[in-house]
């Protein structure tokens, strides 16, 4: 994508001069608002940190992108050559800075949003939010982000262990576990490059709890990203993916059964679909048969200040590191709307709203195999195009 300077075309408002509020100032919320801008339409970002790109600030130091470079822009403003094919987390932070302060992007920080609901004259949106603000909008963008409430499993007996306990969103680097015993539990991408980053990083012994076998892939073969690979397939058939990844997988990935990580009975894109995205090797695998990472069962909870596992073993860590996922934190937001399913996840996304609530977008909260940022940046160009042509209908 080429760089490209704020629209110059005149902004234009929703219902009754009402603005466009776009909840969230992370990479979906961002290009929302550019969208909207560039086809005149007025976005008002609304954040409740003190700076955009809150999320990826917190993240570990290691993360860099499972995605391309190019393939993780934004509209509106590609990224540098300079930050490489795999884009680190902190110039993620930088991009993100630049992309608001490049398209002058309309972002009131240090206010959190709390509750959304219909406008008294049934037209547009109130927004409750700090400091006592009633906002109204013609339309709004939920945009808080796919990992935005940490969750921590409410195992048995966990109060009574007396070693380190913390979820992923707080671990940082290695260097506090040096010389250390630690369990990793969870085998997503987080907890397969903690695991690695650990092993790596001095830690006397890692083990990873595994409850559901992971699909493992190369990041990349021979310079073909398998971000590529989800480009073309995420339209295909799902049982004629499965078949495909199957022999793809045996020829770039070696036969762990020996060291706990059997290949998966299930298909990888029937996985991917239940929302289980395949874990893309950034040095688990050579970690795994070097017996530097050791594979072991679920945790089922904890007895005597010990872990318990499914196989029926305990271990005695001195940290347990949990990798166990982020819930989407919409309930209080929107939950009374009727918008959200069974996992509290929206029900519609993109240019779609809600039957009973339209003027309202979800952005951002699904995570394909093509990648997010790529698809949140597409997402971003249909909320616009549908907001626009509400905007000229009103």
């Amino acid at each position: 994508m080429a760089p490209s300077r704020p629209s110059s075309a005149p902004l234009t408002r929703t219902t009754d001069d009402r603005p466009v509020y776009v909840i969230g100032a992370g990479p979906g919320g961002l290009a929302a608002a550019y969208a909207l801008r560039a086809r005149g339409v007025r976005a008002v970002v609304l954040e409740k940190s003190d700076r955009v790109g809150a999320s990826w600030r917190r993240h570990y130091d290691r993360l860099r992108l499972h995605t391309t470079r190019r393939l993780s822009a934004l509209p509106g403003l590609a990224m540098p050559r300079r930050f490489g094919r795999w884009v680190s987390r902190d110039d993620v932070v930088r991009y993100l800075e630049k992309y608001a302060e490049h398209h002058e992007l309309e972002i009131v920080t240090g206010v959190e949003v709390f509750r959304i609901d219909r406008a008294a004259d049934g037209e547009g949106w109130l927004l409750h939010a700090s400091g006592g603000r009633e906002l109204t909008g013609g339309a709004v963008v939920v945009a808080t982000g796919f990992n935005h409430t940490p969750h921590m499993p409410d195992w048995p007996g966990r109060e009574e262990y007396d070693g380190t306990l913390l979820h992923a969103g707080d671990y940082r680097d290695a260097a506090p576990y040096a010389g250390r015993d630690v369990l990793v539990v969870g085998a997503g991408n987080t907890g397969a490059e903690i695991a690695a980053d650990l092993a790596e990083g001095g830690a006397a012994r890692v083990r990873l709890a595994v409850r559901t076998v992971p699909h493992l892939v190369r990041r990349s073969t021979a310079g073909w990203a398998a971000q590529y690979t989800g480009v073309l397939v995420r339209r295909l058939p799902v049982r004629l993916v499965d078949r495909l990844a199957r022999p793809l997988a045996k020829a770039s990935t070696p036969d762990l059964s020996a060291q706990g990580l059997p290949r998966p009975d299930t298909g990888l894109y029937s996985r991917v679909r239940e929302g289980a995205i395949p874990v893309q090797d950034v040095g688990l695998i050579d970690a795994v048969r070097k017996g530097k990472v050791e594979v072991v069962a679920a945790v089922e909870g904890f007895e005597d200040g010990k872990v318990a596992l499914a196989d029926g073993s305990r271990i005695a860590p001195d940290a347990v590191i949990a990798a166990t996922g982020y819930a989407r934190g919409l309930e209080g937001l929107v939950g009374h709307l009727g918008v959200l399913d069974g996992q509290g996840r929206p029900v519609v996304r993109g240019a779609a709203t809600p039957a009973d609530a339209p003027g309202l977008y979800f952005q951002g909260y699904t995570n394909p195999i093509s990648g997010m940022l790529r698809e949140l940046a597409i997402d971003a160009e249909k909320i616009a195009k549908a907001v626009a042509r509400r905007t000229r209908t009103a």
